[in-house]
């Protein structure tokens, strides 16, 4: 769509702005953070500190950054795009040579009195940039081999930087979620099958690999795969988290244990409870209702976010929208297989539900840009 074409139809202004709000995508996102404050004080004990209290504020601040970010046109957005990638690149460079280490990996900063993980803003970024840059190549050159090649690397650099934290499910969440930016542009299914070969390459590369001089992952994540493959090889060390977790699901039963009633997490046998394992918690005190309530909320938001990239006539805002809500499924799938054991635990967060800043406020600019795609999509004048 040209931009003459775009400025002869009528976008809302000032006030206006408001109405057009996607407003049942903002009950769900609140909806959803509720459960997650509810989970946090149950995990503590029926305390609001150190984790509810903590996350309701982060999340009031996030709500405020996605309102002020919808309320900007999503044209500023698309130019913004290759900026907000070079910044995201820039600090995880600078993670690489002045990040802090926890647990085993150096994936934050510190600047004063902020700490800030990279790795989640990065997410977005490179899902923007590639929007931008699909917006700017002409249709007929997408699947062309230097085209998708440039594509690639302004995936790569970013991954591969992740990757050296080390951090396995950020560095996939943000090339699944690029895939799926990558694919919505139209990119031949050509190479998505090449890709698919390599990956599987990979990983039996990855594989053979273990106890060599060019091992490729860490000893701790090899770990996780022999624990994800059979817990019971190692209950009490490396397969202790799925085993907890798989106990903790299977109590919950339908209806669950009761609200701060679940023994695995209350008697504190789960571990992380408050962060990649709170949806054990919640299976445990709800049972499979609960679980399948948090789903459907999670549906829900694909559902709107989707119906906007379908509304648009805007290129670069199907694409990023198409891009965060990618991400955004990537984000609980995962998760949520991790905890049942049908995938291996790379540390993935379940989205506005799991205690932390970084994940949440990124995660509600993401929607910022949703929304700012959903406002500021070209209507015709009555």
């Amino acid at each position: 769509m040209s931009y003459l074409e775009y400025t002869v139809r009528r976008t809302p202004t000032g006030v206006a702005k408001v109405l057009h709000l996607n407003w049942p995508l903002v009950v769900l996102l609140i909806a959803v953070a509720c459960v997650g404050f509810l989970m946090l004080y149950s995990v503590a004990g029926g305390s609001f500190t150190p984790w509810a209290e903590p996350q309701m504020q982060r999340f009031g601040f996030a709500l405020v950054l996605m309102f002020v970010v919808a309320f900007v046109p999503v044209w500023f957005w698309r130019n913004m795009a290759a900026l907000a990638y070079a910044l995201s690149v820039l600090l995880l460079l600078g993670v690489e040579f002045f990040g802090s280490v926890g647990m085993g990996a150096q994936r934050w900063l510190e600047i004063g009195p902020i700490r800030l993980q990279p790795s989640e803003l990065t997410k977005i970024t490179v899902v923007m940039a590639l929007a931008a840059y699909y917006d700017w190549l002409d249709i007929k050159r997408t699947s062309r081999p230097v085209w998708v090649l440039l594509a690639v690397l302004i995936v790569l650099v970013p991954a591969g930087l992740i990757l050296r934290q080390p951090d396995l499910g950020t560095a996939l969440l943000v090339l699944l979620g690029s895939g799926a930016v990558i694919f919505a542009a139209g990119v031949s299914w050509i190479y998505f099958a090449v890709v698919i070969g390599l990956g599987v390459g990979l990983i039996a590369a990855v594989m053979v690999s273990r106890g060599t001089e060019w091992q490729v992952l860490q000893d701790y994540q090899y770990r996780r795969i022999d624990a994800f493959l059979d817990p019971t090889i190692d209950p009490l060390g490396a397969g202790y988290h799925i085993s907890q977790s798989k106990i903790a699901l299977g109590s919950g039963g339908w209806s669950g244990r009761g609200f701060m009633q679940g023994s695995q997490s209350q008697l504190n046998f789960l571990p992380e409870k408050q962060t990649d394992f709170i949806f054990t918690t919640l299976a445990e005190e709800f049972g499979f209702i609960g679980g399948v309530t948090l789903l459907v909320l999670y549906i829900l938001i694909l559902g709107f976010c989707f119906f906007t990239a379908l509304k648009t006539t805007n290129r670069f805002a199907a694409l990023l929208v198409i891009g965060v809500a990618s991400t955004f499924f990537l984000y609980f799938g995962v998760n949520m297989a991790m905890v049942m054991g049908l995938a291996p635990v790379v540390g993935v967060p379940l989205p506005l539900v799991s205690y932390g800043g970084s994940a949440m406020v990124v995660l509600m600019i993401a929607f910022g840009l949703v929304q700012s795609a959903h406002i500021h999509r070209p209507r015709e004048r009555s």
